[in-house]
């Protein structure tokens, strides 16, 4: 029986040497590092291993590091019931290469892959079904990247003309804004020791 963490990261890292890149613990959880060619081997010993039987995959979220050359984190997150133990698994891929899908073996992966390629563009090889989950059909570009504009591509509003909803670009009207930059802290003067704006309590008082 695998008692501690530390012990359960040496028995994995034993046993799925060839798949496990890193053994990490670090505030009480442990992660687990692979490749996209070892991803699929390492799963499959978690979940079916007697010491591991982690049959329930909680979450396949990604992760952005722009400035990386394997831009994406792909982070497996994995329930024991049976030892009531969690575990992460981490693998790290540019946006080029595709990570091998984990349906088979939790049909529940299915619905995290479609939001990790939605939200990240991250593609999974082998979905039955990977296709937008969270935005809308025809949405361009994916919304978590950090490279992703605040205001996103374009933009939609009911056209009373055509009776329909119509997609247009983005369009940011800077005519009516005024801006003022100068900090209330930098309009004190000793000559002037109201804050702007408090001109208009002495004048009502």
């Amino acid at each position: 029986m695998v008692e501690t963490l530390e012990q359960f990261g040496a028995h994995v890292g034993q046993h799925c040497s060839a798949a496990v890149s890193a053994v990490d613990l670090a505030g009480g959880e442990l992660t687990l590092s692979t490749t996209p060619d070892g991803v699929l081997t390492l799963l499959a010993f978690l979940r079916d291993d007697p010491a591991c039987l982690f049959k329930s995959c909680v979450d396949i979220c990604g992760v952005d590091f722009p400035e990386r050359d394997l831009r994406f984190d792909v982070v497996y997150h994995l329930l024991s019931l049976k030892t009531n133990r969690r575990v992460r698994v981490r693998l790290a891929v540019d946006d080029a290469t595709a990570v091998p899908s984990a349906t088979g073996l939790w049909p529940s992966a299915g619905w995290y892959e479609r939001e990790a390629w939605d939200m990240y563009g991250i593609f999974f090889a082998g979905h039955p079904d990977l296709r937008r989950i969270l935005t809308d059909y025809g949405f361009e570009g994916h919304p978590l990247r950090k490279d992703f504009p605040l205001t996103g591509y374009v933009e939609l509003r009911y056209d009373e003309e055509q009776k329909r909803v119509v997609y247009e670009p983005v369009k940011l009207t800077q005519d009516f804004r005024s801006f003022d930059f100068l900090s209330p802290w930098e309009g004190m003067t000793p000559t002037r020791p109201l804050l702007p704006g408090d001109e208009k309590a002495t004048q009502n008082g």
